[in-house]
């Protein structure tokens, strides 16, 4: 049973077994609302998280959902309500593992996989809960976005450019289901030590000097 602070059912957070999505689905715990999440291949560390989250006194079920099927993200979904009842809340925090190239740099190929995954996947997830919103009586949307759409980064189009585009999709749930009790918004973070970033510098991707400008073109 949930707490006083969220309704009965779930939030469901994609790509919450990685570091910003297993952030959000441990406060939400916190704050007393059980999680669904969801992994797309690493389903050890999806279900080392879910421990965790247990481990606070609430529910957490695991879901593979890769975001470039629209199968699979109904699959995930359908299996999130089933286990939970309702999904209330909706937390997007997965994306493309990326290569930080120029734009002029950037193929075709590392282009269309990555709209397809984080701004299609997005566009998929948004198709499927909203009809179970509104049958439900509302719920969120929350999608956790870059501050590189305030202040642009170098070499980040890949990141940048479907995130613009998903919080475009997030502005239209707000003005087209806002009728519906439905609220959509974006959070734009900066520079974290998590995920790609890590990636990138054991890579040599990034350096002091980098860490530091990239914080100061994102803040």
């Amino acid at each position: 049973m949930n707490s006083d602070n969220f309704p009965q059912g779930a939030a469901l957070i994609y790509g919450g077994s990685g570091g910003l999505g297993a952030a959000c689905a441990e406060r939400i715990a916190a704050y007393g609302g059980d999680l669904a999440i969801t992994y797309r291949g690493n389903r050890d560390r999806a279900e080392t998280a879910a421990a965790e989250i247990e481990a606070l006194g609430r529910r957490c079920s695991v879901h593979q959902a890769d975001l470039s099927r629209a199968e699979s993200v109904t699959e995930a979904f359908d299996a999130a309500v089933a286990a939970h009842g309702r999904v209330h809340t909706v937390v997007v925090a997965a994306g493309s593992d990326i290569s930080q190239p120029y734009l002029a740099e950037t193929s075709e190929e590392q282009w269309q996989q990555v709209i397809d995954n984080d701004l299609n996947g997005f566009f998929r997830i948004a198709r499927k809960a909203i009809p179970h919103m509104r049958e439900q009586g509302g719920g969120s949307f929350v999608h956790i976005s870059s501050a590189a759409l305030l202040r642009t980064a170098p070499k980040d189009v890949l990141s940048a450019a479907p995130k613009a585009g998903i919080d475009a999709l997030i502005k239209y749930i707000a003005k087209e289901e806002g009728i519906h009790n439905i609220r959509a918004n974006s959070v734009a973070i900066g520079v974290i030590e998590a995920g790609i970033f890590l990636r990138l510098e054991k890579e040599g991707c990034s350096t002091s000097a980098g860490r530091k400008r990239l914080r100061a073109d994102s803040a």
